[in-house]
């Protein structure tokens, strides 16, 4: 049995890496390959790990092959036939702005005896800014800044920006004669390919007065050039059913379930029992945490629902609504740090929340642990531990007393990742 705190990391950690294994995009690329069409072969992709799955395509790929994928600023890998641009993410730049000029550019040359494969992953919303006619640049870097701030789900998020955008919302996909074939690695809740990255190859259903409700409802204060286009038909993003996407398939190649699965069974593998709560987990990071945190206390307590020791995994895509300006973090950091005044002084429990993508928020690092006795580590550094909490500031509390979780990027992205090991 495990008696160390280092230990009890050492196991979180092996969960999470055993997790990011799964959502290695080369296994569901091998698995979703295409036929070779009679034309050219044009790949384009857009998100946090779209340059390791171009990189994972070509290794696969046995014919010509050229394309264009756009990645953030340090996710970038070595490709021989695929060019990739890096950007800024979570909000937008002028590189992001080029990239999508590019793309378009890219398939509205092809013909129909030509194939394009569209490698789509998480970040790419924001690194595919498109704003229409009207609006500008500095209009969509407001519009993520507002969307990011206000605590609505991704979801929502995404049926705003895609009726905001000449790109989003199928319109890439729509923009070409050649057959698209979307490989995507969702980080998604419920795993809805139309709105992974904002669906740029997918339509929905979603309308612009959809737009407009979720703007009323969490009192956003968006552009008046924003508002102007969405009481436009202009507005108005391709529907599924439209002939142009009958050719068109889409496959969700990797996604939080699955990654799920193999953390359960990698904790299985070490004697510990393991259980999911679910891979589509939304809400506040710090009401999440609550709800866990009272779950773990009721396992050491009276041991139930679950017998102890147990592992309690959970994965989704939680929001923060900033409170505070000058804060550092990202969501899981803030669950970590609102699970950790939950459980203050209780021994016996371990946690560990990262973001797959190896980056949380908008620091360096994937996440943090924490236990019972995080409070009081960060009271001896000096630190209270509800004042970081209200100024969104988890990152510069965890950093104080080394309990950061740093991998780098990880070249996959299917969201939040959580376990809570009761002991």
């Amino acid at each position: 049995m495990m008696t160390t705190t280092v230990a009890h990391r050492d196991f979180l950690k092996s969960l999470f890496d055993a997790a990011v294994r799964a959502a290695d995009p080369l296994t569901g690329i091998k698995a979703r390959l295409p036929e070779k069409p009679k034309g050219r072969t044009v790949v384009i992709g857009a998100g946090k790990g779209a340059a390791q799955m171009a990189q994972a395509l070509e290794s696969v790929w046995d014919g010509p092959l050229e394309g264009l994928v756009v990645t953030r600023y340090g996710y970038g890998c070595e490709t021989r036939h695929t060019e990739i641009i890096e950007a800024a993410h979570p909000v937008p730049d002028a590189a992001g702005l080029a990239a999508a000029r590019r793309l378009m550019e890219k398939v509205t040359r092809l013909t129909e005896d030509d194939l394009v494969i569209a490698l789509i992953c998480g970040g790419g919303s924001a690194l595919l800014p498109a704003p229409p006619e009207g609006l500008t640049l500095e209009d969509e870097i407001a519009l993520n800044e507002i969307l990011l701030a206000s605590g609505a789900p991704i979801s929502a998020m995404n049926i705003v920006r895609k009726h905001l955008s000449t790109i989003k919302g199928g319109r890439l996909a729509a923009a070409t004669k050649a057959k698209v074939v979307s490989l995507i690695v969702s980080d998604i809740p419920g795993d809805n390919p139309a709105h992974v990255a904002s669906g740029p190859t997918v339509p929905d259903g979603s309308t612009r007065h959809e737009a407009l409700d979720i703007i009323r409802q969490y009192g956003l204060q968006l552009p008046q050039a924003a508002l102007d286009h969405l009481n436009s038909p202009k507005a108005d993003a391709p529907r599924p059913d439209d002939p142009v996407f009958s050719r068109h398939e889409h496959h969700i190649i990797a996604s939080a379930g699955v990654s799920l699965e193999a953390a359960a069974a990698e904790a299985k593998k070490q004697g510990i029992e393991p259980a999911i709560l679910s891979d589509a987990i939304e809400g506040e990071a710090r009401d999440v945490a609550l709800v866990h945190a009272a779950i773990a206390c009721e396992v050491l307590g009276r041991n139930r629902p679950f017998s102890k020791p147990v592992v309690i995994l959970s994965g989704g895509e939680t929001t923060v609504t900033l409170r505070a300006k000058g804060g550092k973090g990202g969501r899981n950091g803030e669950f970590a740090l609102a699970v950790a005044l939950a459980i203050d002084g209780q021994e016996g429990i371990h946690l560990l929340a990262a973001d797959t993508d190896g980056i949380d928020g908008s620091e360096d690092n994937a996440g943090a642990f924490a236990d019972g006795g995080t409070v009081r580590r960060l009271r001896a550094a000096g630190l209270d531990a509800r004042r970081l909490l209200d100024g969104n500031d988890s990152y510069s509390g965890f950093a104080a007393v080394g309990d950061l979780f740093e991998t780098g990027p990880t070249g996959t992205n299917v969201n939040d990742f959580r376990a809570i090991l009761i002991r």
